[in-house]
């Protein structure tokens, strides 16, 4: 066991804000190593976001390699922050709630941990109704029945059914879990190579499959101006052998349904073109016994003028947005650290755990993507392909493979959220009423709260306001670690984390002002831009922006207080 863990050696188990789930895990208790750490890392990355990360930025217009780069390149610095943030939890065996208190005071530190908390239960909810879906359709499966559109009796029941799940695992505890992610994460790992075998044994190698890619860039429909009048340019998916996948197209409007025409490919003049006329278009491929259409998708006016400056700008908003994808995850990670046996297993287990993760089940949604472009013929556009796992099962019409893809699905989305939206808002909610309020009650609560939240209907929209909310948590990692490394030097009274009128009561008023100052302006500045236009790079950049500037200024701040 590391020389540098600090045990408690004074009793205060008598204080409110002392529980047995709260209190700093015993030597003894130290139970997780390097790979069990990376394991919970592989066991939170697999998930259908991660999948669907590199689509975001390639129909935006980056090819496969600027996307993996931008991923592997955000990960890379975030999980710098996580480890350093992750210290303390070895060092003390203390959970995030704990840690914060020698920060924000033992009463302010409820407005970072409970809003941490909130957000996970809104991933939670969504990942619960995504694994219920899994579940719904297996059902299908078997039955051989028909999956319905919309809302329905079989979906809901297989939501409750998911969430019971996941209430077992919190009802078990830690230790559970730990078993949980270190018997997930192969299979998971052995999900992601049988896509790319998949993938590779339906075409003829690598280079021909990630070749697609360039064709996934490019908007279905696009409208260029020029001096001599405006032009349409449809962009309709090509076989292996180069042949195109749709031979006629039709324009829509909500007047008339159009005439197909033949296809061709070149440039269609729109005569009496303005910005305000929307444009639809529809593909077709006739050539088989029963036509295959596309969606109908919007075209695009394109910015001709654009140059490389934007384009490095575009890296810049991706690569926040890429490193914000960990950011609740970063400020609470304490929650899992502490139960490492040293140092070194921490930060090793993180580095091997999530870069790599990240990447490969990134490139996983690139290159079975790309493949099933070449290998279904019903997929016409780009907008259709099925980047999602969804999506790509229901292509496949074997009820074997869908049943057996639904179980990986469950078993990726199950590991996902307890790690991810579990452990850090049950400590959040145990902290509230340390006495009253335990782990398991605390993980109950992250649950009912995820019914709540209503996730079938906040399914689309959901996302991006948690993203948004996300983002805004860069502050309070910000300050966590300049306090930590900077302000106090690795050293706490771990005693005092547990005294209602220790040195961290803050004058009893249990709120350390620098703390609070520090956090509300940097969530301010983050959020400004979004308001402001002349401001939007400091939204735009949001979790830069609050981590730096919180940072600094609660430096300043607590310069002035010694």
């Amino acid at each position: 066991m590391s020389k540098d863990i600090v045990e408690l050696q004074e009793d205060v188990s008598g204080s409110s804000l002392y529980s047995e789930d709260l209190a700093p895990v015993p030597p003894a208790q130290r139970t997780w190593s390097k790979w069990h750490l990376a394991a919970i890392w592989v066991g939170m990355a697999v998930c259908i976001p991660t999948y669907l990360l590199a689509s975001y930025m390639i129909k935006t217009g980056l090819n496969w390699y600027e996307a993996l780069i931008i991923i592997g390149l955000a990960n890379l610095i975030i999980t710098v922050p996580m480890v350093l943030n992750g210290h303390a939890g070895v060092k003390y065996g203390i959970p995030f709630p704990v840690i914060g208190r020698a920060v924000f005071g033992i009463k302010g530190v409820h407005l970072a941990s409970v809003t941490r908390g909130i957000i996970a239960c809104g991933w939670f909810g969504v990942q619960t109704w995504i694994g219920g879906l899994a579940i719904y359709a297996i059902f299908n499966a078997l039955t051989g029945t028909q999956g319905e559109l919309g809302l329905s009796l079989g979906k809901f029941v297989g939501f409750a059914v998911f969430w019971l799940i996941n209430i077992f695992f919190i009802w078990k505890g830690t230790e559970s879990i730990k078993w949980l992610e270190a018997y997930s994460a192969p299979i998971l790992i052995v999900m992601g190579l049988m896509l790319i075998w998949w993938g590779y044994s339906k075409a003829d190698g690598f280079a021909v499959v990630l070749q697609q890619s360039e064709q996934l860039e490019k908007p279905a429909a696009v409208i260029s101006r020029t001096d001599e009048g405006a032009y349409l340019q449809l962009n309709a998916l090509k076989n292996k052998d180069g042949t195109l996948k749709a031979n006629d197209y039709r324009l829509l409007s909500s007047q008339t349904t159009g005439i197909w025409k033949s296809y061709t490919a070149e440039p269609i003049t729109l005569p009496d073109y303005n910005e305000a006329r929307e444009v639809q278009v529809q593909f077709r491929n006739s050539e088989g016994e029963t036509p295959v259409l596309s969606s109908v998708v919007t075209a695009s006016l394109v910015d001709t003028q654009a140059g490389g400056g934007s384009k490095l700008w575009g890296y810049l908003l991706w690569l926040t947005a890429m490193v914000g994808f960990w950011a609740t995850m970063s400020i609470s990670i304490a929650d899992i650290t502490r139960y490492a046996k040293t140092q070194k297993d921490q930060v090793a287990g993180q580095f091997i755990g999530l870069p790599g993760t990240m990447m490969l089940y990134s490139f996983v949604g690139i290159f079975v993507t790309c493949a099933t472009v070449i290998n279904f013929k019903d997929i016409l556009i780009a907008d259709d392909a099925p980047w999602d796992p969804v999506s790509l099962i229901a292509n496949f019409k074997n009820p074997t493979v869908v049943i057996i893809a639904q179980i990986f699905l469950l078993i990726a989305t199950l590991s996902t959220n307890i790690a991810a939206n579990v452990i850090a808002p049950a400590n959040a909610f145990s902290n509230l009423l340390p006495k009253r309020i335990s782990f398991r009650m605390g993980g109950v609560i992250t649950g009912i709260i995820g019914i709540l939240i209503a996730p079938w209907w906040l399914l689309n929209e959901i996302s991006g306001f948690l993203i948004f909310v996300s983002g805004l948590l860069g502050p309070v990692l910000g300050i966590l670690i300049v306090d930590y490394f900077v302000i106090r030097k690795k050293n706490m009274a771990l005693a005092e984390l547990y005294k209602e009128n220790g040195s961290y009561a803050y004058g009893r008023s249990g709120i350390n002002s620098a703390a609070m100052i520090a956090l509300l302006v940097g969530v301010f500045l983050a959020l400004v831009g979004y308001w402001v236009p002349a401001l939007n790079f400091l939204y735009s950049l949001s979790w830069f922006t609050g981590f730096i500037i919180s940072s600094v200024l609660y430096y300043v701040l607590m310069l002035k207080k010694r």
